[in-house]
């Protein structure tokens, strides 16, 4: 019970419930005043509706690059892109997954994501170099996922929203949103981007006559209310995770993986498969990589392997995996802000940027030798 306790009061699982709460409070909020219909009005007066999984995919891959945190990118972007997908009728499914791999894409390549810094910092290599390595091998996947969203939204109805009969929103009702997005661009610490996206929807909602401040309360309050099973589902994995590893899980992970290797091709593949195990048993790939980061800087000393790539190795694998756990914070909080409207294992199917993320990696470690002065 102790190990249980003190995993679940682990930093990183309370600042993810409580961006949880946030993203709720933010998501209820700006729903009510019409926040997310005014900004699926103006945008689908500007998107195809045939290149939507695209555009999303796009979008969210330079927001998390430039912020860092595929989380935040998620939280900004999935009330926004679940309105495009019902109102042209495209499969919100695949808009989801397109969501999810821009976000996964940031969050691998970010010179200012947790991951990296986690992994050059573990591997004692450059940013740059890690990055240079690592773009040749994201690159391609995201390009041929780029491609495949293109005719995923070939059939995507061209209708736009029914409110436009009606007459357009008020321009200030997307203020919210374009605020959080800038201001995540910006850097700015998830917390704040949250608070003052609540903030400025309540204010626009008050000033509109479309809530008063008793209904933003409440709105507040529905949000947390809305949170409270995946909020609890996060307590309960930090706790699991806890007791993993202080019975000796971990332990065990690492010493299995040091087993599976006789050379450079084992070692790039048992750095691999050890961070991707330890993602799977606590759900957090930062911590992942920090806590299979010693053993990956000892494995690249003994096999003489080259650090950036031993790095981008560890971000890459672990971020795959993050990417698809069905009790991962990024699917979880996605399905759950798309009211779970998202069903998991459609949308894992068209996480095509993941799946060929997976193929490139496995690739450059076979031909690491024959290509040294490519990609060393």
């Amino acid at each position: 019970l102790k190990f249980f306790m003190k995993g679940c009061g682990e930093e990183s699982i309370i600042t993810m419930c409580i961006i949880y709460l946030l993203a709720g409070a933010f998501s209820a909020v700006s729903k009510a005043t019409g926040s997310i219909d005014a900004v699926v009005f103006f945008g689908s007066q500007y998107f195809s509706a045939q290149y939507i999984p695209l555009g999303v995919f796009l979008m969210a891959s330079f927001l998390s690059v430039s912020a860092g945190t595929s989380v935040g990118t998620i939280v900004a972007l999935t009330p926004i892109v679940m309105g495009f997908a019902e109102n042209t009728q495209t499969d919100i499914n695949v808009v989801a997954a397109s969501l999810l791999c821009g976000a996964m894409f940031g969050d691998n390549l970010s010179f200012i994501s947790d991951t990296t810094i986690a992994a050059t910092q573990s591997l004692g290599c450059q940013m740059k170099d890690k990055f240079r390595t690592n773009i040749m091998i994201a690159f391609p996947a995201a390009v041929i996922a780029a491609v495949i969203f293109i005719f995923l939204g070939g059939n995507s109805s061209s209708a736009v929203l029914e409110s436009q009969a009606s007459g357009s929103p008020s321009i200030w009702l997307i203020f919210p949103y374009l605020l959080v997005i800038v201001l995540s661009v910006l850097g700015v610490n998830v917390f704040l981007v949250l608070i003052v996206g609540v903030l400025l929807s309540g204010i626009i909602g008050i000033s509109t006559g479309s809530l008063s401040w008793l209904d933003f309360a409440n709105k507040i309050y529905e949000g947390f209310l809305g949170m409270n099973e995946i909020f609890l589902l996060a307590l309960l994995t930090g706790g699991l995770a806890g007791i993993v590893e202080n019975m000796g899980g971990i332990t065990f992970l690492l010493n299995k993986a040091k087993q599976m290797m006789r050379g450079q091709k084992s070692a790039y593949f048992g750095m691999g498969f050890l961070v991707s195990l330890i993602d799977a048993a606590i759900a957090n790939n930062t911590i992942a990589i920090v806590l299979s980061g010693k053993v990956a800087q000892n494995i690249t000393e003994k096999y003489n392997l080259s650090p950036k790539f031993s790095a981008s190795v560890l971000d890459i694998f672990s971020c795959i995996v993050q990417g698809i756990l069905p009790y991962g914070a990024q699917i979880l909080i996605l399905i759950k802000l798309s009211e779970n409207k998202v069903n998991y294992l459609e949308m894992l199917k068209n996480a095509w940027y993941l799946h060929f993320l997976f193929f490139f990696v496995v690739f450059f470690i076979i031909i690491k030798n024959r290509k040294q002065n490519q990609i060393s």
